[in-house]
């Protein structure tokens, strides 16, 4: 069996106050991105396998070890409520770049509960593929579902929100800068906005550019200046909105349909992608 696991991009990104635990209460949404995506299959092994699996990765190298991927991560600890599932063959093809705030392994992790669930007949609820997702990383279970989503928390409480993007072009650059946690956090003043982002989504397109704001932009961009430069770039070439997409690194530009969307000259070592919403 074989699935696509798909990108997401964030509108908007509040942080909103300091915890006691010593992480941050934010405010964001949560968009789907179908067109960028990952391939990811699972067959089931001829024969038992060390450790229940075997799994190949291609396409972008990442940085972790295999063992600690979040695919296995996934079967494994679906297989704590099920001892009994079968080893299994992963084959997992990475197009989505890692360190881009675009939540590829999170999304790999998510589709592998679903393929799992599917593959394995087990009936599971959307619900109980939430609290197993959630396991795995705080945005998991978005994948779920894989729908517009105002997330709170630590971007782990989710409610639905009516938004749709229909149509609408999207370009994704990511240059060759890797953003840490603790950079990311570095600068940041936690503070509740005054206007609520779902507020703001309701407004025109054209005016999100002075009310849609993702906070880590003022503790990255000096930082980085060159992710800044991504942003302007896609002002100067007709963008609607453009943002940071999370923690960064990756900046995406919305454009209005049935327009041509710019060729843009970038270093080759630039993650560039350009698609249909």
């Amino acid at each position: 069996m074989i699935c696509f696991p798909n990108c997401k991009i964030n509108l908007g990104l509040n942080i909103v106050n300091r915890r006691a635990d010593g992480y941050h209460d934010l405010e964001t949404v949560f968009y789907p991105v179908t067109g960028l995506h990952d391939a990811l299959e699972i067959t089931v092994t001829n024969g038992p396998v060390e450790r229940g699996y075997t799994f190949q990765q291609y396409g972008n190298t990442l940085d972790c070890d295999a063992d600690k991927n979040l695919v296995i991560k996934a079967y494994q600890l679906l297989k704590e409520s099920y001892p009994d599932l079968c080893s299994v063959d992963i084959h997992l093809l990475k197009h989505i770049p890692s360190g881009a705030g675009l939540g590829g392994g999170s999304a790999d992790a998510a589709f592998m509960l679903k393929l799992l669930d599917q593959l394995f007949e087990l009936h599971l609820s959307t619900a109980q593929l939430e609290q197993l997702a959630v396991q795995l990383g705080a945005d998991c279970a978005f994948f779920i579902q894989n729908q517009p989503t105002f997330a709170t928390g630590i971007g782990d409480v989710f409610s639905p929100i009516s938004l749709s993007l229909k149509d609408y072009q999207i370009i994704i650059i990511k240059p060759n800068v890797f953003v840490s946690t603790k950079e990311a956090f570095a600068h940041i003043h936690p503070q509740r906005p005054t206007v609520s982002i779902v507020d703001v989504l309701q407004a025109p397109i054209s005016e999100w550019r002075k009310n849609l704001v993702n906070d880590f932009e003022a503790s990255i961009f000096p930082q980085h200046p060159q992710i800044e430069a991504i942003k302007q770039l896609l002002y100067d070439n007709g963008a609607e909105y453009a943002s940071m997409s999370g923690s960064g690194s990756s900046v995406f530009g919305l454009f209005k349909p049935n327009t041509e969307l710019p060729n843009l000259t970038l270093s080759t070592d630039y993650f560039y992608y350009k698609g249909v919403l």
